[in-house]
């Protein structure tokens, strides 16, 4: 996956676990209730397996799961956000520095970083969360 510019700057990571993915086929931004805080190291893990999740073939239905959202140590404002639909491959990025082009994009869940990052996120929610949606 295609990281926006300045994601090296990140410091901060909320997780988050979204409970209306519908919403996100048209809103401008991350929605979702922060399950986890990762910083540091967590952090540079976390990016690089985003930037490691390889290409797929576009499916529909986007209905994402799980989301982040990327801070630095200077703005309150989050410095790029993502939204991960692991059923349908997709991922929608906002933020200052995503360009057009960055700003949707396909990734291969089953591929061996996108099953990893789910288990992360998983492993945010109270219980596991095990099931429901990707």
């Amino acid at each position: 996956m295609r990281l926006p510019l300045g994601h090296d700057r990140a410091e901060l990571v909320e997780v988050v676990r979204i409970g209306d993915p519908a919403r996100h086929l048209t809103s401008r931004d991350l929605a979702g209730d922060v399950v986890e805080v990762w910083a540091g190291e967590e952090v540079r893990q976390l990016l690089r397996l985003v930037g490691e999740l390889p290409d797929s073939p576009k499916y529909r239905c986007f209905l994402p799961g799980w989301g982040i959202r990327a801070y630095d140590d200077t703005d309150p404002e989050p410095l790029f956000e993502i939204a991960f639909c692991f059923r349908c491959n997709g991922a929608r990025l906002w933020g200052r520095d995503v360009t057009q082009e960055q700003r949707h994009q396909d990734f291969e869940a089953e591929s061996t970083a996108g099953r990893e990052l789910l288990r992360r996120f998983r492993a945010c929610a109270p219980g596991g969360d095990v099931g429901g949606p990707g």
